[in-house]
């Protein structure tokens, strides 16, 4: 079980990349060349790099659109990179913000200003482009956006509520760059990583209209308690950071399509565990909640079909969230995948695995950082025999330590894409 296990839920990890890679899912998105204007590209977010990658090629080499006519930029997290041509690829800091992705933010800025009536405007959206797409508004430092985003991230508070303060303290995101880039005509080409795939949340949206206010935004720095700098509170009082709204003209000029959703991904899971003989059990792909306690749930599912004498995978989709108390590292899903060990006790028949798919789960911000763990029957028995108490490793928020010690870390490195996060659970009662 624990080899062939193991080996199976890899596979299906590596069908949920596949599916949302973007070779495999951007190409029929992507609209006709401009008659006689200019082609501009623009991307942000780990799959960023991969997706400029695709789109040019589509233009250079299948159409024969002339280099001339094409240019742009991209910015992607640190490793994430690919080669391109005409559309110049920058790397920066996820999930904090860093000068390089500060730099980048307004020369994308610049191009879309300079984008005219003639000219198409992709913009390629992907998890991760809220950190890499950073303008501070008026007044503010990238050290005070860096220090609310790290606030934020160890808040617990849901990365809707996050997108919101962060819209309300920037000059792109929001819709805010659809308002720089008007009157060229708008083409926005996402790949979703967030329940329920709405366009205004997949990289806090800028380049669609926002539903949040900044009465929301204030309101998640009071439900959490976050301490913020006058600055910052400054920003959020001021309704020149209010940002524009469904029926806004700016807006009567673009388009947005999916290329990938969680849902597509899963879809092609579910059939792969069925062409294996087992029964899918899909949660849903917009699981919400605190890691330890999600796991807890997963947990006793896995024992209750376990005792039925079934054979099947339990899947579900959707970021958690991790309240920090401790001080180690780790990131949702490893702190998952310790708390499921811990609630399953060794119970024999079961397997896990879970990761994002994008290929780091929390982290440095370096690409090599794992994308999650994998557990079986086995796990706690291994670290009792190395010392490991795993409900101190759990208290301290230290998962990658405690998963790095038993060789269990999942590292597939950069994926290229980013469709939320995966987690199977394999019972096999044979």
């Amino acid at each position: 079980m624990a080899v062939s296990g193991r080996a199976f839920l890899e596979d299906l990890f590596n069908t949920a990349v596949a599916a949302a890679h973007p070779s495999n899912c951007l190409p029929p998105h992507l609209p006709e060349p401009p008659r006689s204007g200019r082609l501009l590209i623009l991307a942000a977010g780990k799959s960023a790099g991969a997706m400029a990658e695709v789109t040019e090629r589509h233009y250079l080499d299948d159409l024969g659109l002339p280099a001339s006519r094409i240019g742009g930029l991209t910015v992607t997290r640190h490793g994430y990179a690919r080669p391109t041509r005409s559309v110049r690829m920058i790397e920066a800091g996820h999930p904090v913000p860093d000068a390089a992705g500060l730099a980048a933010t307004f020369e994308a800025l610049a191009l879309a200003d300079a984008a005219g009536p003639d000219d198409i405007v992709i913009v390629l959206m992907s998890g991760g482009a809220s950190a890499n797409w950073i303008a501070p508004a008026t007044g503010l430092s990238l050290t005070e956006k860096q220090a609310m985003t790290r606030a934020l991230l160890a808040s617990g508070a849901s990365i809707s509520e996050m997108n919101a303060v962060r819209k309300h303290l920037s000059r792109i995101k929001g819709g805010r760059l659809a308002e720089r880039i008007n009157p060229a005509r708008l083409v926005t080409i996402a790949i979703s990583d967030v329940p329920g795939d709405d366009p205004a949340v997949i990289g806090s949206g800028p380049t669609v209209a926002d539903p949040t206010t900044l009465a929301d935004a204030q309101a998640t720095i009071l439900r959490y308690r976050l301490d913020v700098s006058s600055a910052i509170a400054k920003a959020l009082a001021d309704p020149a950071n209010e940002t524009p709204k469904p029926g806004d003209p700016v807006f009567s000029n673009s388009s947005f399509a999916l290329a990938a959703r969680p849902s597509d991904a899963f879809s092609e899971v579910e059939a792969a565990v069925r062409a294996a003989g087992k029964e899918c059990i899909l949660l849903g792909t917009r699981v919400e909640g605190e890691a330890r306690i999600v796991a807890a749930e997963h947990a006793r599912l896995a024992r209750d079909l376990r005792a039925q004498g079934k054979t099947a995978v339990i899947l579900s989709g959707g970021e958690l969230t991790v309240t920090l108390r401790g001080k180690g590292r780790g990131g949702p899903n490893q702190e998952y995948m310790l708390a499921l060990a811990i609630a399953l006790d060794g119970a024999a028949g079961i397997a896990a695995l879970a990761g994002d798919t994008d290929g780091i789960d929390g982290g440095g911000g370096k690409s090599e950082d794992p994308a999650g763990a994998i557990i079986d029957s086995t796990t706690l028995a291994r670290a009792r025999q190395q010392g490991l108490d795993p409900v101190a490793y759990l208290d301290a928020n230290n998962s990658t330590e405690f998963f790095e010690k038993l060789g269990d870390l999942l590292k597939p490195g950069p994926t290229c894409t980013n469709v939320s996060d995966f987690r199977s659970i394999l019972v096999d009662s044979t």
